[in-house]
């Protein structure tokens, strides 16, 4: 596609509700991406750049009803998941707009997602891997099946899971992202138009007619795709050999049928040559039986599967590529910067620093944990980022394994099971859940805590963080009968050295701490 022409044509200035368009970033069959700023933005502390996001635009303005009806089905799916689906690597939905330009037909009526800054994309980072696997495979497939077992206990399938669809944002993590094939389940399947990336689709799908809702499509898809992906990232090679994706097709349809063995690439060690097996069993029933969450026990506990812990490597992508978000394009995204153009400036830390030191030991991987944590009641000045951070730091050094079994306290946030049980999701409080407790289901409970608690602890005296730490650590009852924390407590008091040491490390120069006058 000429970049000259995007399929929805915005010039810089242009504004699109609270935002303004800086630059093109990718385009696609039926939507353009853009770099935008938002207009009336605080600036954070010691920054002065307004907020940058990606816009994907869809054209369901002026076009056939026919077009108007499937774009309009798609968009609506996409804001639909984003709406009901928060996940550390799911992508995350700023904004949702409509061009309201009667002057320009092409753009008025036009749908605009507002989504998160990406630094790349990890069918980016294959491309300039020239062949190989990409750095630290391992972490981003893990990420990506997190990702994907949340999106599966929800209820959803995604249906375009693919390397151009998994972005990398600027502190390294995995995010997936374009929802516009994704769908609800009813019953056991899922509805969707046909269509979809041939390489990523298992056999199966093709036998399956297209009826009044669309044609069916199970989870076990999205786990074959996994498993193609795997091998892609890992290796840089398809799991199915062939000059053509018709030609893989063609393989795979051969393996599942009998007719040919499954050859992954001989770099593979064992234990991921037994894990991207399972991913592509050659149906559907007997690939049920490895469903995202229990690939991701795999990935977190095998060996040859296990991120590294407390990594703060970042996988960024080279400056040429730069600012590329692949969000929801029907086709393979392409490189919007010509030879010779300018690179957009990439946004330091996605703007975690204005919630703590990102130069401080905070891993990078439990940034966006630590913010849905803390950002759960903004209107209270206590319950921050900062304060999440400094408490992990003093409760387990950020071992999402601790275990200790004296104090029946697990996982990074050290919860005991039978109060955990009291902050999990609505249809699992029946019974206490049972250790481990992996950080993306420890850290964000800790900031339901400390809302909860915080009002009932606003008037006692000293530093309210380190009251309504405390009250985690003991109890709320226990910290307003003592007037604050309770003396005579060598734990405690030792866990509060260390938690104000935290405070004092991850604060950012200037932030104000609350209650002090």
């Amino acid at each position: 596609m000429d970049r000259a022409h995007p399929m929805v044509r915005l010039d810089g200035g242009y504004r699109v509700g609270s935002w303004r368009v800086v630059e093109p970033l990718a385009e696609g069959s039926w939507s353009s991406v853009y770099l935008v700023e938002q207009v009336a933005a605080e600036p954070g502390p010691g920054t002065s750049e307004p907020r940058r996001a990606a816009l994907k635009v869809v054209p369901t303005g002026t076009l056939t009803p026919r077009q108007v009806a499937n774009l309009a089905a798609m968009v609506g799916r996409e804001v639909a998941a984003h709406r009901r689906l928060t996940h550390p690597h799911l992508i995350r939905m700023l904004d949702v707009v409509v061009l309201d330009d009667p002057a320009e037909p092409v753009l008025d009526g036009a749908t605009g997602l507002v989504l998160e800054l990406a630094a790349g994309s990890a069918a980016q980072a294959l491309a300039e891997a020239g062949g190989s696997g990409v750095p630290d495979a391992a972490r981003l497939i893990t990420e990506v099946c997190a990702g994907l077992a949340y999106l599966h206990g929800e209820g959803w399938v995604h249906g375009d899971l693919k390397p151009a669809n998994i972005l990398l944002m600027p502190d390294g993590s995995a995010r997936l992202a374009d929802f516009g094939l994704s769908a609800e389940l009813t019953g056991t399947h899922a509805y969707l138009p046909p269509g979809g990336t041939s390489d990523y689709l298992p056999p199966e799908r093709w036998a399956e007619g297209l009826q009044a809702k669309g044609v069916a499509v199970r989870q076990t898809a999205d786990v074959w795709a996994l498993g193609v992906t795997a091998c892609q990232l890992l290796t840089g090679r398809m799991p199915f050999a062939g000059v053509s994706a018709r030609a893989r097709s063609a393989a795979a349809a051969a393996y599942t049928e009998g007719r040919a063995q499954l050859t992954l690439p001989e770099s593979l060690t064992p234990w991921w040559r037994e894990f991207i097996t399972d991913c592509l069993a050659p149906d559907h029933e007997s690939r049920s039986r490895h469903t995202a969450d229990r690939l991701l026990d795999r990935l977190r506990a095998g060996d040859g599967g296990q991120p590294r812990r407390g990594s703060q490597r970042r996988v960024m992508i080279a400056a040429a590529v730069a600012l590329v978000v692949t969000a929801g394009l029907a086709a393979p995204i392409l490189n919007s910067y010509g030879a010779d153009a300018p690179a957009p400036e990439l946004t330091a830390s996605a703007g975690h620093e204005r919630w703590f030191r990102t130069d401080a030991d905070i891993p990078p991987q439990y940034y966006d944990l630590i913010v849905q944590a803390g950002t759960k009641c903004p209107d209270n000045p206590v319950v921050t980022p900062l304060l999440i951070a400094a408490m992990l730091k003093a409760e387990s050094n950020f071992d999402p394994d601790l275990s200790d079994p004296a104090r029946d306290e697990y996982g990074i946030a050290r919860w005991t099971p039978s109060v955990l049980q009291y902050y999990m999701p609505p249809g699992q409080r029946r019974t206490p859940p049972v250790p481990p407790f992996p950080p993306e289901m420890s850290i964000p409970p800790v900031g339901d805590y400390l809302c909860r608690y915080a009002g009932a602890l606003e008037s006692l005296p000293g530093d309210p963080r380190v009251n309504l730490a405390a009250a985690y650590r003991t109890s709320a009852t226990t910290v307003r009968n003592a007037g604050g924390v309770p003396p005579g407590r060598p734990h405690l008091d030792a866990y509060v050295v260390r938690l104000r040491q935290a405070l004092r490390d991850y604060s950012p120069p200037g932030m104000p701490v609350p209650g002090a006058s």
